[in-house]
């Protein structure tokens, strides 16, 4: 009997022994509390509920306030805490450029018609809204579109001196890298269509330009030549060679036949 009472006590401290050791091997396994996350100071800024396009007039409903960073969000944005009611007084005016969903209101992008028309308010100042004919064959197959950018071409027949031969033809660029504004009164691309095929372009000119356009268009046929997208910031004009001349493409009469070649001016 005796013997069975250490035995049983053997087993109850070994038991014993094992929970404990259990319990703080649970205990080291435990994971850290979690820390609480800084929160990141925040603003709200105005912003686009909705696709704005060029040219469309922003009513208070286009807007929303929506929650920004303050470290991310530019002074150029319009602030909750400082113009409570931007919404409405930002409301009438037009956008000079394309607005996306979610994105920041800048007034800079905005302009106020007060009773004038839309291309007068997207006009940047000094610059000219002119139009001129086009064609399928002289707007470059209907593949220029709004906001592209093109060189303006003249194409003069000349009266040769000697009868008997035939005229005498003369293409040169008078115009470099102008801004497409509108196909015939589409100041945007619709739809996603690829093609435009109008009868009117009209062109974002500053004032001497436009004085020569109306002189050309008297002398000449004019054709518009799509200038990629990478040359969109590029400074040199195209038909000048190193030497700082401009080339011309004519037609040269020898022997009665015409041949082109170019020359310097």
């Amino acid at each position: 009997m005796y013997t069975a009472r250490i035995v049983v006590l053997i087993i109850a401290l070994c038991a014993g022994g094992v929970a404990a050791y259990l319990v703080s091997g649970s205990d080291s396994n435990r994971p850290a509390p979690t820390q609480p996350v800084a929160q990141l100071p925040t603003v709200d800024v105005l912003v686009a509920k909705s696709e704005i396009a060029l040219g469309q007039t922003i009513k208070p409903e286009n807007l929303q306030w929506q929650t920004w960073p303050a470290a991310s969000a530019s002074s150029n944005f319009i602030r909750r805490s400082e113009r409570p009611d931007a919404a409405t007084q930002i409301a009438g005016s037009i956008a000079r450029g394309a607005f996306i969903a979610g994105e920041p209101i800048r007034e800079q992008k905005l302009v106020k018609a007060d009773g004038s028309g839309f291309m007068a308010a997207i006009l940047p100042t000094g610059m000219r809204a002119v139009s001129t004919e086009i064609s399928a064959e002289t707007g470059a197959g209907g593949f220029i579109l709004p906001n592209d950018r093109v060189d303006v071409m003249l194409t003069q027949r000349l009266k040769n001196p000697i009868p008997s031969l035939p005229d005498v033809v003369v293409s040169k660029i008078i115009l470099t890298n102008i801004r497409v504004l509108a196909i015939d009164q589409a100041p945007k691309e619709k739809d996603g269509q690829s093609t435009v095929l109008g009868k009117t372009v009209t062109l974002e000119l500053k004032p001497e330009q436009a004085v020569e356009l109306a002189a050309s268009r008297q002398a000449g046929t004019l054709s518009l030549a799509l200038r990629s997208i990478a040359d969109v910031n590029a400074t040199a004009d195209i038909g000048e060679g190193l030497s700082g001349r401009r080339s011309e493409s004519v037609n040269v009469i020898r022997f009665g036949v015409a041949a082109p070649t170019t020359i310097q001016k």
